[in-house]
């Protein structure tokens, strides 16, 4: 029995403000190009069953391009007469009552099954049974369906669990609304086959559970994720072993670098000639800079520097001024700083001039100020 089990792929989202030929935000094609991909190896390894553990959409009122594409691909996948099972994800849920759940889209489609109804249910076949947990909105009735859940087993079948969570505060998102699984509920995890976990966005086994997967998401959000190798898990429950496989996609490279401010054109020079940055997000820190550095580096320079990455991110780490007061960083920020930096830059009978100036502006944004209370 072979099944594939992919997860947060997150349809629509998108980022950095930055539109592809076709008129669509690149962020977002990206993910629509990783999902085509595990669409693809889904042809071609043509399992016995399809899972998918939540947050299909970024959003649970996504955009027509979104949901235009989920329904093209799903088509795809259901004329493989394939039994498909979906649960919602806390990105796909609406919040109120009053909404209609987007999952439910796919209800005329024969060989797929949702659960997105804040609630368990179960979707039983010859061999296996799939226990679907969807993210709940309310808490509370948590133990009324995990209750439901261990009533559900049958022994003489394969058993799934499917659930969109964090195991632990190690996979906490540190999302609104997440749903962090009990654990005085964990025995449950020893009576299934297989627990098949979404919401976290790194491949993973957890704890000491040798059943327990997330499968990651299918492309990264942040920075925080450019660690995790992308992809889905293919498993083989035809055994009483649980064989595993994690499939990785390819997808879009984020790299970071960190460079001092002393030496920091030579550095990037470096990074240009010693790393293949085509088409990647790139992550710079630069450290140690002082304000006055940090005038005179713009980021339109850094840039024509690393000419052949997607995308720049600059963040500015500047050197430590703890023993300064108030009254201090207020004088250096505004006044001193600004002085220096005109005498750096102008010739020395200009420079006279505009320090005249200057101090004649900032004895009138002196006098201006109230320090009462």
């Amino acid at each position: 029995m072979k099944i594939i089990h992919f997860s947060d792929t997150h349809l629509g989202f998108s980022d950095l403000d930055i539109i592809n030929e076709e008129g669509i935000n690149q962020r977002e094609a990206d993910f629509y190009k990783a999902f085509d991909e595990i669409v693809e190896n889904i042809i071609k390894l043509t399992p016995d069953y399809i899972i998918h553990t939540g947050d299909l959409f970024h959003r649970s009122s996504p955009s027509n391009r979104a949901i235009s594409f989920a329904l093209d691909r799903f088509r795809k996948l259901n004329e493989l007469d394939i039994p498909i099972i979906l649960i919602a994800g806390n990105h796909s849920t609406p919040r109120t009552k009053s909404s209609l759940p987007i999952l439910s889209i796919f209800d005329g489609f024969e060989n797929i099954h949702c659960a997105y109804k804040s609630k368990y249910e179960k979707f039983e076949f010859d061999d296996i049974i799939f226990h679907a947990l969807p993210h709940l909105n309310d808490e509370n009735n948590i133990e009324n369906e995990l209750e439901k859940i261990e009533n559900g087993i049958n022994q003489n079948k394969k058993n799934l669990l499917m659930l969109h969570c964090s195991v632990g505060a190690s996979y906490l998102m540190s999302e609104f609304g997440e749903f962090v699984f009990p654990h005085e509920k964990e025995f449950l995890f020893n009576k299934m086959d297989y627990v098949a976990l979404g919401h976290w966005h790194g491949f993973s086994s957890v704890k000491s559970y040798e059943n327990v997967y997330y499968s990651g998401s299918s492309e990264r959000t942040s920075f925080s994720d450019k660690r995790n190798n992308k992809g889905f898990i293919y498993l083989d429950l035809s055994n009483d072993d649980l064989n595993i496989e994690f499939k990785q996609i390819n997808i879009r490279e984020f790299l970071s670098f960190e460079i001092d401010a002393k030496d920091i054109f030579n550095q990037l020079e470096n990074i240009n000639q010693n790393n293949s940055l085509e088409n990647c997000i790139v992550q710079l820190t630069i450290k140690n800079l002082n304000a006055m550095d940090s005038i005179n580096i713009s980021n339109k320079e850094i840039r024509t520097y690393l000419p052949s990455c997607f995308y720049l991110v600059i963040k500015r780490e500047f050197v430590s001024q703890n023993e300064a007061t108030i009254e201090d960083i207020q004088a250096i920020s505004l006044k001193e700083y600004f002085t220096e930096y005109l005498k750096q830059n102008s010739l020395d009978d200009e420079f006279n001039r505009l320090k005249l100036k200057t101090d004649e502006l900032f004895d009138k944004y002196e006098d201006s100020i109230d320090d009462t209370i």
